[in-house]
């Protein structure tokens, strides 16, 4: 018989060399952001924003209740415009209460939606005074049951007068720019509250919301965001980048 040749074999490939230019792994082995990423972010922040304070003035916490309930679809500056006034005339939950809704409409009309508004600060001034002895509650399941606080609302007043981490502050800014960092992918601001919650540390909740609302205002814009300014460029892979390392 004859003898068979041995087959030939087949050439060795070469491992390909990992690409220097390749973007760094984000994500760990349960699928969320690594921790040191996150560290890195947090980092620059408070490089970028150390001593960054809620916009809203205010003298307590009922005061910070109404401008937060006042504050939605409209800016802070033009909140902290009605305020005074209002405050001047209605100057507690209880006072505030007994006025009309054409007399607080006419005081914040133009903060936007003032009809809606007005209902919810006189139903909040009704529910403080007579459920809660003129004090603005200190808890989150007390504090949603007020008219106007939803979440958002409430976070922020328990975070500023309180000093209470119960939630992460989503409002339009820290909503984008939690997508444009990635560290979200959800669609809504409760999800994405969530999912923030599950990455950040605790003790960072607070801050991080005053810190990414100031960022979003002066540097990640909505629309041509100044990322050559950005001190967090390096971490953003967003789509929408204006400047590119």
């Amino acid at each position: 018989m004859p003898t068979a040749k041995p087959a030939k074999k087949s050439p060795t490939k070469r491992a390909a060399k990992p690409s220097t230019n390749a973007v760094p792994r984000t994500k760990n082995a349960k699928g969320d952001l690594a921790p040191e990423r996150v560290t890195e972010i947090l980092k620059k922040l408070d490089e970028a924003y150390p001593n960054a304070v809620c916009a809203l003035h205010h003298r307590t916490p009922w005061e910070l209740l109404v401008a937060t309930i006042l504050s939605a679809q409209c800016t802070d500056v033009r909140v902290n415009m009605v305020t005074p006034e209002l405050f001047k005339r209605f100057p507690t939950p209880a006072a505030m209460a007994k006025a009309s809704i054409p007399e607080l409409v006419e005081l914040i009309r133009t903060t936007g939606f003032f009809n809606n508004k007005a209902k919810s600060i006189k139903g909040a001034a009704e529910a403080i005074t007579n459920r809660f002895g003129g004090k603005v509650p200190e808890t989150l399941d007390e504090l949603i049951t007020v008219p106007g606080a939803a979440r958002k609302t409430a976070n922020v007043v328990l975070g500023v007068s309180f000093g209470k981490a119960e939630g992460v502050v989503v409002d339009t800014h820290v909503f984008r720019i939690a997508h444009r960092l990635g560290l979200t992918k959800s669609e809504t601001a409760e999800k994405v509250e969530q999912d923030l919650m599950r990455i950040l540390p605790r003790d960072k909740w607070i801050a991080f919301s005053h810190q990414v609302i100031h960022h979003g205002r002066q540097v990640c814009i909505a629309r041509n965001p100044k990322c050559h300014e950005c001190n967090l460029e390096t971490l953003c892979h967003s789509k929408d980048k204006t400047w590119r390392s």
